[in-house]
């Protein structure tokens, strides 16, 4: 007993780890007095391994002496009594020494060394700060740098105990071990220290005495590696003038400490330690080339370090030759080593410390596709229940071997992630493929739930496999709950296909592209949607499943067309008919066809657009698919507005509207009343357009559809400008310019880009007004959109002439008439008539102005665009007024004058009235 008590002051000079070899050696020894020379000649040998060895064993060489001539038997447990001795005024100065490896951590600093300063500027207790964090992520060298930094503020010591709580080879130090240290270090006499044979007793009893022992001093302990809360709570100072740093692996729970999780380092701190640590100039290395290889080490400290060595050690590689050999490396880990380091055992200490049915779990993470996950999809990997999975998310959590995400959800970081990839792949490759399986089967299964919330009513709703009755789905209520949560898994989703078709999961691989084609339609991204659909297809040709390839090519005509790859988007459609027609689906073709239609109106295709939207219809019809006929009748509608047969149009979008309503179909009854309002528009039925076209915005911001909202913000521009109203234009237009550009949709991006010229126009800055006409116009052409190219040739005809670019005027709107007559706009080419009529009458070419007006007012008429009419009817006026003097032309002015103020356009009125008074 008293050799064992003669050892404790050997303890905190060594740190745990040596003390805890150094107790085993000499516990052993003392079982068997006939030993002992041997064990001392032992410790003598080896003393020169290390300082640190050295200091202990001579520190225990000398214990053990005076242990083995006192004649005073040791202290009883639970009496525990303050001795003084030579050494009791002594605190050892054990802090290791600051690292080169520490880059700026400023903002964490801050928060340490500012809740320090306002403890013991008030007077309080100091709280306990647990550093936590990752394997490799800088814990240690953290609190080590703030410990020196702190070292002035605690002048009786500054101690460090490595707890060794996941030291490799290395058992956790025992709590009544490390008080041993603690108290020798703090001068207290070596047969002062309780001992005895219950161990609880004498940690007790140790604590008790180390809490007296501090309880008027100002001193720093930094408790590392600590593997629990249990094991680190008898180490805790009663004084209040000490601070105790803890570093764990683990999220460790106690009562009052402040928490302070240390994560990756910033791309640029970590950039900064590798240049330093490297021994290279900055400029040697490549910028571009440190930010991948910090990037692939997940900006871990201890990865950066690592790889800077292997560099500093390697003088003929360049910063390029170690980036290719870690991205050639298929283990990224492997690679991060230098000497006899590895990432890998940081990670493996951590692991081997799970249960195996947690190993196991961990193991499965590695195999998920996505980046993130919840307990729902972590139970599915795994076979196991909600409830188990989330036990281990949160235990894995605790062990800092998964990040926690907001909203319940967690992730690896890059390199965890990598070393439970490699620890999956270890084992069974079919256990791996059935892992991704599951995962695949709950996401159909969750799927099913939130289109049922998203997909239009009436619409199919692409089924959940057989096999989903037994799998946990989340909870989704409503609309908004299901787009949450297929925004939240988007990517998942997106890279388990991926997988999937790598497994040759092809199955899988097209019911997941179905299963998301809704929500990508409406969310985007579609360059993401596009490579799905392909995939799919792709996927489908290998199962020899012309339907489902259909379907594939389909909704990857759908995605092109909403991306304005219109070329692009007619070819998978084409090709999706004929994969329907190969099989007799009646269905498939119409949706195929109705989709075609759309298409070929959006590029002006009129009769091409009106004879598939017609066929489409009838074979709606014949499988009496009441939501189908509303598309194609709302699609034929839009078709016959653009070719001016405006009474054709509200005739078919009123029966679409009908039909929309009684299946419940707010996105279809949004769709038509936006459309309606654009055809009342042109009709002159101002207040009409305007009302539809806010229902229909009201109907979008209730469906969270920001592409259809900004389209609906353009067309209530028009209205506004239309009406006099031209700030609000500018608002509409301006809003709908932010939604398209920021959702990548060109066309409509084209269209608002447009307004916002002829708003420009309208105030007086014709140049703005030019430079944003030619934008759309190169927009346009980049698209195809010849309606959208003759629009913006128009307007940039008026626009030149107010400028005096007369010739370039012309030139727009003859090439502007030539598209709009082989497109059979007749609305449009009455419009740029009336402006090359007013610009032949600023000309002072009123006999070719009234010619112009003249051909403007039959079209108008015979298409029924009243504010085409009063233009024209307004230019002729003005034009028999110059040719024939005052008082000539006032009917036709007073013609006009009636037809404006039926369509509220105030602001013609006026100057006509001025002019006939």
């Amino acid at each position: 007993m008293r050799l064992r008590r003669g050892i404790a002051i050997a303890v905190v000079a060594g740190g745990g780890a040596v003390t805890t070899m150094l107790v085993g050696l000499v516990t052993n020894a003392v079982s068997d007095e006939s030993r002992w020379p041997g064990w001392l000649g032992w410790l003598q040998e080896h003393a020169w391994f290390s300082f640190v060895v050295l200091g202990v064993a001579m520190a225990g060489l000398t214990a053990l002496l005076a242990g083995l001539s006192e004649t005073q038997p040791p202290t009883p447990p639970g009496r525990p009594e303050d001795g003084a001795g030579p050494g009791a005024a002594q605190v050892l100065r054990s802090l290791p020494r600051d690292t080169a490896a520490f880059t700026d951590r400023a903002a964490e600093l801050e928060r340490l060394m500012g809740s320090v300063r306002a403890s013991q500027e008030r007077g309080e207790g100091l709280p306990v700060h647990v550093i936590d964090g990752m394997p490799g992520v800088g814990k240690t060298t953290f609190a080590v740098h703030a410990g020196h930094l702190l070292s002035e503020r605690f002048p009786d010591g500054q101690l460090f105990v490595n707890l060794n709580g996941h030291t490799p080879g290395r058992t956790p130090v025992q709590a009544g071990e490390a008080l041993a240290s603690l108290l020798a270090a703090a001068g207290v006499p070596t047969q002062q220290i309780p001992v005895g044979d219950d161990v609880g007793a004498v940690t007790e009893a140790r604590a008790a005495m180390w809490r007296s022992r501090l309880a008027d001093k100002k001193a720093l302990l930094i408790l590392d590696n600590a593997a629990s809360y249990r094991q680190l709570e008898p180490l805790l100072p009663g004084g209040s003038g000490c601070l105790v740093l803890v570093t764990s692996r683990k999220r460790l729970v106690a009562n009052e400490e402040v928490v302070m999780s240390v994560d990756a380092l910033p791309p640029d701190h970590a950039v900064e330690l590798f240049v330093r640590l490297s021994g290279r100039p900055a400029e040697a290395l490549g910028r571009d080339v440190v930010d991948e290889l910090v990037r692939l080490c997940g900006c871990l400290p201890l990865g950066v370090s690592l790889l800077a060595a292997r560099l500093r050690h390697h003088p003929s590689w360049s910063a390029e030759d170690l980036r290719g050999r870690l991205v050639a490396a298929r283990d990224r880990l492997g690679e991060l080593r230098a000497g006899e380091r590895a990432v890998t055992a940081t990670f493996d200490l951590s692991y081997r410390d799970l249960t195996p049915e947690r190993q196991h779990f961990f193991r499965q993470l590695g195999v998920f596709p996505g980046t993130d996950l919840d307990s729902h999809v972590g139970a599915a990997l795994a076979e196991v229940s909600v409830v188990v999975a989330r036990r281990h998310l949160e235990a894995l959590y605790d062990d800092h071997l998964i990040d926690e995400q907001p909203g319940s959800r967690y992730r690896l970081h890059d390199l965890l992630r990598d070393y439970a990839r490699g620890l999956a792949a270890e084992g069974d490759t079919m256990d791996q493929v059935q892992a991704v399986q599951r995962v695949c089967t709950y996401y159909l299964a969750a799927l099913a739930v939130a289109n049922g919330h998203t997909v239009r009513s009436g619409a199919a709703v692409p089924p959940a496999p057989d096999d989903t009755s037994r799998v946990e789905t989340p909870v989704l209520e409503s609309r908004a709950d299901a787009l949450s949560w297929l925004e939240t898994e988007r990517a998942n989703i997106l890279a388990c296909v991926r997988r999937a078709n790598g497994l040759a999961l092809y199955d899988l691989v097209v019911r997941l592209a179905a299963a998301m084609a809704p929500f990508l339609r409406q969310a985007g991204p579609w360059d993401q949607a596009v490579a799905l659909h392909r995939t799919a297809a792709e996927a489908a040709r290998h199962t020899g499943d012309q339907r489902r390839r259909g379907d594939a090519l389909a909704e990857l005509g759908v995605v092109r067309r909403f991306m304005a790859a219109y070329p692009q988007a007619i070819e998978a459609l084409n090709d999706a008919v004929t994969a329907y027609e190969a099989v007799d689906d009646r269905r498939g073709k119409a949706e195929a066809l109705n989709q075609l239609g759309i298409v070929w109106y959006l590029t002006a295709d009129n009769e091409d657009a009106a004879r598939a939207q017609t066929e489409a219809l009838a074979l709606y019809r014949e499988l009496g698919y009441r939501l189908g006929q509303a598309n194609a009748l709302a699609d034929l509608g839009m078709t016959h507005r653009q070719m001016s047969r405006f009474d054709a149009a509200v005739e078919a979008q009123s029966e679409a509207l009908a039909i929309y309503r009684e299946l419940g179909d707010r996105y279809g009854e949004a769709n038509s009343l936006r459309d309606l309002g654009v055809v009342h528009c042109l009709m002159g039925a101002y207040d009409i357009a305007a009302r539809h076209h806010q229902e229909a915005f009201d109907i979008y911001l209730e469906l969270d559809d920001r592409v259809h909202q900004a389209y609906a913000l353009n067309e209530l521009g028009v209205v506004r400008r239309l009406t006099g109203d031209i700030e609000a234009a500018r608002t509409a237009h301006s809003q709908a310019l932010t939604h398209f550009t920021e959702l990548g949709e060109r066309f409509g991006r084209a269209n608002s880009v447009r307004h916002l010229g002829v708003v420009e126009r309208v105030t007086g800055d014709a140049a703005e007004a030019i430079r944003l006409l030619e934008e759309a116009l190169g927009a346009y052409r980049e698209l195809g959109s010849r309606g959208g190219e003759a629009a913006s040739l128009s307007e940039l005809g008026v626009a030149r002439g107010i400028v005096g670019e007369r010739d370039g005027a012309i030139d727009a709107f003859q090439r502007g008439l030539e598209i709009l007559r082989g497109l059979g706009d007749r609305c449009g080419e009455a419009e740029a008539l009336n402006y090359w009529g007013m610009l032949m009458f600023t000309s002072d070419e009123p006999t070719a102005a009234r010619r112009h007006f003249g051909q403007a007012l039959t079209l108008a008429r015979d298409i029924r665009c009243p504010l085409e009419e009063a233009r024209a009817l307004e230019g002729i006026g003005r034009c028999d007024w110059t040719v024939d003097g005052p008082g000539h032309g006032v009917d036709s002015l007073r013609a006009a004058v009636t037809v404006y103020r039926r369509l509220g356009v105030s602001a013609s009125v006026d100057d006509i009235e001025r002019l006939l008074v």
